[in-house]
């Protein structure tokens, strides 16, 4: 009786036949040849009708344009007198500086109002949520009819007890410039979207960030200005910048206080003289897409600075070039084992 093999399993030799004929297959982790596999050939999807339908988009906007072109209604001459008209220019600057103030206006108190909602106090939380629910719940123009007679209802300002002479009396000289009139009511309108914007943010950081600073011995301060405010900035900044272009143009609704020396106003003053409303109307549009588009690559730039170490931008400093994973071989070098998971470590 003989004995039976001591191993069935051992593997012939490369380019050597078993008993069968075939060449036996390469041990795990094995490769008969250093050749590199065969690439996939990628054949992308057809899509047919997504053509046909931009196409259709194209033509579409060519016969618009065309026809645009050709009306006399329009009255391109006009726009093109009009597009640079000081008169035009300078109320195009009356507009930007407009939204610049009420914006700087509407971050402070919308600040101050996300912190009063965050705030562990009831009176503060809810005169914050008061003032929220009055200025998103009215319509802008009301609100700015109401700012624009404000002169009327309140000529002077005073400080005493009420049925008794007053103390202190000051005329009302703040309401009574329309410029400044704007702006107060532009900002306290804006305000109260600003604040939920900037509560949002900061309540997308996790709670566990404030105690790990307080952990490090960080004070509240430092704790805002190093761990949180960073971190939400990514959340406020986008809706912030939407917020700017469309204050930009809730300035037209300035006339309701009324105040006509915005870009506007004026392009509707020279409209009503020369009986000409459509190319003053095309003038004042392309002037504030001037200026939104100014705004957009802004705010695409600045997204782009505060989204650093998220995993979201490239940096284009990884290699263009993929090839085939690193593959182990047994009793070879490991190959490294990348730490970089993306995003924040």
């Amino acid at each position: 009786m003989s004995e039976p093999e001591p191993d069935r399993m051992i593997e012939s030799e490369p380019g050597r036949s078993g008993p069968s004929g075939r060449t036996p297959r390469a041990g795990r982790g094995r490769h008969d040849d250093d050749t590199p596999p065969e690439a996939i050939v990628a054949i992308p999807l057809r899509h047919p009708w997504r053509n046909v339908v931009a196409v259709l988009l194209i033509l579409g906007l060519a016969v618009f344009v065309l026809d645009a072109a050709q009306r006399a209604d329009y009255g391109w001459p006009d726009v093109g007198k009009y597009i640079f008209d000081r008169r035009i220019s300078q109320a195009a600057w009356v507009t930007l500086w407009l939204t610049v103030y009420a914006m700087i206006g509407a971050i402070v108190i919308g600040l101050l109002l996300a912190i009063m909602r965050l705030s562990p106090n009831p009176v503060l939380k809810s005169i914050a949520w008061l003032y929220i629910w009055i200025f998103r719940g009215t319509p802008v123009y009301v609100q700015l009819v109401f700012w624009g007679i404000v002169s009327l209802i309140y000529p002077v300002f005073t400080l005493g007890i009420p049925f008794v002479e007053p103390w202190v009396t000051i005329p009302n000289e703040v309401f009574t410039n329309l410029f400044i009139t704007a702006v107060i009511g532009l900002a306290l309108n804006e305000a109260a979207y600003m604040s939920e914007i900037v509560r949002a943010g900061l309540l997308s950081v996790d709670q566990g960030q404030e105690e790990a600073s307080t952990a490090l011995a960080m004070s509240w301060g430092q704790t805002m200005r190093y761990v949180v405010v960073p971190q939400a900035m990514k959340i406020i900044i986008p809706p912030t910048g939407n917020e700017v272009i469309s204050m930009l143009k809730t300035t037209s609704l300035v006339a309701a206080i009324p105040l006509s020396i915005d870009l506007y106003g004026v392009s509707r003053g020279i409209s009503a003289v020369t009986f000409t409303p459509v190319p003053l109307l095309i003038v004042a549009s392309l002037w504030y897409l001037l200026f939104t588009s100014i705004l957009m690559v802004g705010q695409h730039f600045i997204e782009k600075r505060f989204s650093r170490g998220t995993g979201r931008v490239k940096t284009g400093k990884e290699p263009a070039t993929s090839g085939p994973a690193p593959t182990a071989v047994p009793g070879g070098p490991t190959p490294p084992v990348s730490t970089d998971f993306g995003g924040k470590g």
